[in-house]
């Protein structure tokens, strides 16, 4: 299968005052083509900072990250911008829509910022909020939707610019379980149609339900890789 994203003995150091924090300490990671991988561990796990490598929104201060094959320590913010905002779809935990847009300008916006013109992204718009059972409330604010809406709209903003790779933060953090369900049915879809989706996730039974491939991080390690095989859970 094709590789889309790699990183190779990555390492990501932050200074606070005297100290030497490392966020990251030297992890290697392979999302291939058409995979559901979990990136899981506890808070300070170093996740969250993993993530932000995976979806190029953070360089490395030491070691490779490949996306499409191309090294992005070597591009300049806005080639990268532009790679990111054509392959990487993004979901976050705290929804990220902009409260003083619609439903429908807040996906929309993504395909703006790629320079398409009006009349397709707002045909595009209406068409992925219908996809995920909005079409009632695209002409709604942030504040007048659920979280479980709000959630949808973010999907829905994702896929805005049809990305290969959705990569998704704690995507059922701030819902109760049914509705974190209904979400997560959106994401399993989405990667029986061909997407790839990069969850990140502290809970071992979201991340074993969903996902077909599991990296466990612990103090910025990569403590143990998990494929499911035949059904099955096999650490590889």
């Amino acid at each position: 299968m094709e590789t889309i994203i790699e990183l190779k003995e990555v390492e990501k150091y932050y200074r606070m005052g005297e100290e030497l924090v490392k966020a990251v300490d030297g992890i290697s990671i392979k999302i291939e083509q058409g995979d559901f991988v979990a990136i899981m561990g506890p808070s300070g796990s170093g996740k969250s900072t993993t993530m932000n490598l995976v979806g190029s929104l953070d360089l490395a201060t030491h070691g490779d990250i490949f996306l499409d094959g191309k090294d992005i320590e070597h591009l300049d913010e806005s080639q990268l911008a532009q790679i990111r905002g054509k392959k990487i779809g993004f979901i976050f935990q705290s929804f990220n829509l902009i409260p003083n847009l619609t439903a429908k300008e807040n996906v929309s916006l993504p395909m703006l910022f790629q320079g398409t013109e009006k009349e397709y992204r707002n045909e595009q718009a209406e068409k992925l909020l219908e996809m995920v059972d909005l079409a009632d409330r695209m002409d709604h604010y942030p504040a007048q939707l659920s979280g479980g809406e709000q959630q949808r709209v973010a999907i829905a903003r994702a896929l805005s610019n049809d990305p290969e790779v959705i990569l998704a933060d704690e995507p059922t953090g701030n819902l109760d379980t049914k509705t974190g369900e209904i979400v997560m049915n959106f994401l399993d879809n989405l990667n029986k149609s061909g997407k790839t989706i990069i969850m990140v996730t502290h809970s071992p039974e979201v991340a074993q339900k969903h996902s077909k491939t599991i990296y466990q991080v612990k103090d910025g390690k990569i403590e143990r890789v998990m494929k499911k095989i035949k059904g099955k859970w096999k650490i590889v």
